[in-house]
């Protein structure tokens, strides 16, 4: 069996957009965007790998999920190591959001743009034990903004981020536009080269990578 998060859209959606709304002012009152600015902010992909690869690897996936965290740990860094470094495949990461906190670390680590996403995503998948499933909007704050000091960031700098409201709206846009046309259900989940995969161990990756990057 593929060891996945099963989407209920309806209910991640009302969730997402209640947390977003509520947890970005409980964070802070002064951060709903101006009425004069109409300009809605640009959502960042993240990516590593080779951009002229033969073969594109999507993966969608949680911060939240304990699914996410595994493939992480246990598949992530030989993929990396075989596949992404030697420029055999791009890699892109696209996230779920199934809940405030997810949406709030995915925050947080674009705090770090492109040179320190992947590193601060690594740390919060390490700690997500420490601040995913806190029982307060205070603590999993507190606890995400100790991992953004771990990461080089400043204070002032993950305060700001964090309270980026507007820019919280644009990424659950983006996030649903994603799942939409990718027909995502369940994370992780992985495109490669258009084609469909449910989450899976490296023997297999490494071998539908392989059948790809011969055709």
């Amino acid at each position: 069996m593929t060891n996945s998060n099963d989407l209920d859209r309806r209910a991640v959606l009302a969730l997402v957009a209640g947390a977003t709304l509520a947890g970005s002012m409980a964070y802070a009152q002064d951060a709903t965007p101006s009425d004069d600015d109409m300009s809605a902010p640009v959502v960042e992909e993240f990516s590593m790998g080779n951009p002229d690869a033969a073969v594109t690897v999507i993966e969608y996936a949680s911060f939240t999920c304990p699914h996410c965290k595994n493939f992480h740990h246990d598949v992530f860094p030989d993929l990396k190591a075989n596949y992404i470094d030697t420029g055999k495949i791009l890699f892109i990461y696209r996230p779920v959001y199934f809940d405030g906190p997810g949406l709030w670390a995915d925050m947080v680590a674009r705090c770090g743009g492109q040179e320190r996403y992947f590193g601060i995503a690594s740390m919060l998948y390490e700690r997500q034990s420490d601040w995913a499933h806190l029982s307060s909007q205070a603590d999993v704050s507190a606890a995400l903004q100790a991992i953004g000091r771990l990461a080089g960031l400043e204070d002032d700098a993950i305060i700001a981020c964090m309270q980026d409201n507007e820019l919280a709206q644009a990424l659950v846009g983006a996030f649903r536009e994603n799942m939409a046309r990718d027909n995502v259900q369940a994370t992780p989940t992985f495109i490669i080269n258009g084609e469909l995969n449910s989450n899976m161990g490296y023997a297999t990756f490494a071998q539908i990578l392989d059948e790809k990057l011969a055709e």
